[in-house]
């Protein structure tokens, strides 16, 4: 039970109560994050933060710092106006296209990747080439994961960033 839901006629008041409006959404880091098929984990190594802070950021009603909306902005690869909420319109439309056209060639690529088939992959591999034609910026972009996250040769894990004791290598010393 809520508040606005509370009968407060029990209190032996009859004064009506007057609740602060609900915060606003000030933008909508989520939904775009989502339509352009990225998850929280892959965009927290993008932009150097962890998970949570991601979490935390995409919340509608936080009030962010110019700086980082823009760090948003080019991680996500959409115009900063994309990101701010407008009551009245969803996405628009190039940005709808452009999320479409990446979750078709993740799906593309990965039916090229796991098909025990050699025809169905020419099928999907002319698919690839034509989706590439249309939208030349979709030749970076990697097949959906079948498990965990997978990395490009240039990145790293968190594992590469911590420290090692020596006593880590003390067994093989020996």
């Amino acid at each position: 039970m809520s508040l606005v839901d509370t009968d407060l006629s029990s209190l032996g008041g009859s004064e009506e109560v007057n609740l602060p409006p609900a915060p606003r959404p000030l933008h909508r880091l989520a939904a775009v994050r989502r339509m352009q098929g990225v998850s929280r984990r892959a965009l927290a190594r993008r932009l150097n933060v962890d998970v949570g802070v991601v979490k935390q950021q995409e919340e509608e009603t936080s009030d962010l710092m110019l700086s980082t909306l823009y760090r948003w902005q080019q991680m996500l690869d959409v115009p900063i106006s994309e990101l701010l909420v407008d009551a009245e319109e969803s996405l628009s439309a190039p940005v709808l296209k452009r999320a479409r056209m990446v979750r078709l060639m993740k799906t593309a690529l990965s039916i090229q990747e796991r098909s025990s088939q050699e025809s169905i992959r020419r099928m999907a591999q002319n698919l690839v080439a034509q989706l590439i034609e249309v939208m030349p910026e979709l030749a970076t972009v990697s097949a959906w994961h079948a498990v965990g996250q997978r990395r490009r040769l240039d990145e790293y894990g968190k594992a590469a960033e911590r420290r090692l004791t020596s006593d880590v290598f003390r067994d093989y010393r020996d």
